[in-house]
């Protein structure tokens, strides 16, 4: 439903933004038996729904079946093979999941009694603001900013939405290209990189820092880089891009390597994968009495609160600074904390260090917690234990390779958990619980895995970091 107002209108909270963390705001504040109005000026959901999280993991889904029928022939004896692959049917099954889900949110929303309001919303006071074509809200307990991100640029590039790509554009960009060239080495550019060489593009991956998804344990990009190189892809850490050019048919770029080398390289599209930076422009901060910090993040004063120095408004998702971690799932228990805090609840703030992380390529990464370097560097006396998920049956039966590693304190509670193999996604969620609750190696080692499992590599890194190992000596 689309509502209308002309004159000053009033509710229990506004949020502007409709993305992960603004409508989970929204709707638990609605069940909390608030008012509440959500100003989006483009489609509820936000970027994860439409451009993002969903869409690129069910491409990557599709990537999967295609790297499935390559390992049937080629290790089981299935004698299949790729005919073709038809990008229309691919885009239309994509955007038939992506508008399944947005019908969903939306209905979701209506049903809460959420009133959402189609316009760009901008502060006009601490507990105000303007929204294009239906005008001024007040809040009468809070304000919600959740106005999410956008791709940052390389200076000098500029995206076409063809031959150059953002993040945000790349899986809409027509057509598969034969040939990518990815620029940036974290978990967007490395799933996107995962994805073009499924759908049997070359590859290039450059990354300026000395190894892929630096923000991980470096045992787990290592392994994480040779499962990448062993796919075909060519992996360039330590490097950095110089120049670029649109050509006709594609793109040139001169790139430095680690090795002090400057070479040239030929794709038919450029892919940018550089980060991501906050969407403040025209939310009128300063009205308010906000500003933005140095990387343009609206940091809260109260991070039990998510409330910054004015108070009733409030922050969530991409627009906050570290330690906040730009994932959708963090976004959503943001929402959830700031709604319950207007609502007047007392509710434990996130515990950001207890948040899984998660990058969909194939391999693929999983962590929750400290690395082993973050560990020692804070001063635990740290005992780590590396066990290959072909340490157990299930590891064997897909053959990736992979590995589980986990973080304790000597004689105490378990620091973090790192995964890399094939669907370690699916089974990192327990290690959130052994980090989150503070569980030390022998708690874990006490309960049973199922086998075969993968799940069971997990059980045995930990039986075996208790002294109870059976398939590994430690």
């Amino acid at each position: 439903m689309a509502w209308t107002n002309t004159e000053n209108d009033t509710a229990d909270v506004l949020v502007i933004g409709g993305g992960t963390g603004g409508y989970s705001a929204a709707l638990r504040a609605a069940a909390l038996g608030l008012e509440v109005v959500l100003a989006e000026r483009d489609l509820v959901g936000g970027t994860c729904l439409h451009r993002g999280c969903v869409p690129s993991k069910a491409m990557l889904h599709a990537a999967e079946l295609v790297d499935g029928i390559a390992e049937a022939r080629e290790r089981w004896g299935v004698k299949a093979s790729l005919e073709s692959v038809d990008w229309a049917s691919l885009v239309a099954t994509r955007n038939d999941i992506v508008t399944r889900n947005h019908r969903g949110v939306e209905g979701r929303l209506a049903q809460a009694g959420v009133r959402i309001v189609r316009g760009s919303a901008g502060l006009t006071g601490p507990r105000s603001a303007r929204i294009d074509g239906y005008g001024e809200v007040v809040a009468r307990r809070g304000v919600v900013l959740a106005t999410g991100s956008r791709p940052r640029m390389l200076p000098g590039v500029v995206a076409d939405g063809l031959r150059v790509v953002t993040s945000d554009d790349a899986l809409y960009a027509p057509g598969l290209p034969g040939s990518v060239l990815v620029v940036g080495g974290g978990a967007i550019g490395v799933e996107y990189a995962s994805f073009h060489r499924s759908m049997g593009a070359d590859v290039i991956l450059v990354e300026a820092a000395d190894r892929l998804v630096p923000l991980e344990d470096a045992e787990v990009s290592r392994h994480l880089t040779r499962g990448l190189k062993k796919r075909g892809i060519r992996v360039e850490t330590g490097a950095r891009l110089l120049e670029t050019a649109v050509v006709e048919d594609g793109v040139r770029a001169v790139v430095r390597t680690a090795r002090g080398e400057t070479v040239t390289v030929a794709a038919e599209r450029l892919l940018v994968a550089v980060g991501r930076e906050p969407v403040t422009e025209g939310l009128g901060l300063a009205a308010a009495g906000l500003a933005t910090d140095g990387r343009g993040h609206v940091a809260p004063a109260d991070w039990a609160r998510l409330e910054t120095v004015v108070p009733g408004i409030h922050v969530v998702g991409d627009l906050l600074p570290p330690p906040s971690l730009g994932l959708a799932h963090a976004s959503f228990a943001e929402g959830l904390l700031v709604a319950e805090t207007l609502a007047g609840l007392r509710t434990p703030p996130v515990d950001y260090a207890t948040v899984p992380r998660v990058t969909y390529s194939s391999p693929q990464t999983a962590a929750v917690g400290l690395t082993e370097a973050q560990a020692r560097d804070a001063g635990h006396d740290v005992v780590v234990n590396s066990l290959p998920l072909t340490a157990v049956a299930k590891g064997m039966v897909h053959g990736r390779g992979g590995l589980v590693k986990v973080v304790a304190e000597r004689a105490g509670r378990v620091l973090g958990v790192h995964l890399v193999g094939p669907h370690v996604s699916e089974i990192v969620a327990e290690s959130q619980l052994v980090v989150g609750w503070e569980a030390e190696a022998g708690d874990v080692a006490h309960h049973i895995h199922p086998h075969p499992t993968l799940s069971e590599a997990v059980g045995e890194a930990f039986l075996t970091l208790a002294g109870r190992g059976l398939h590994q000596q430690h």
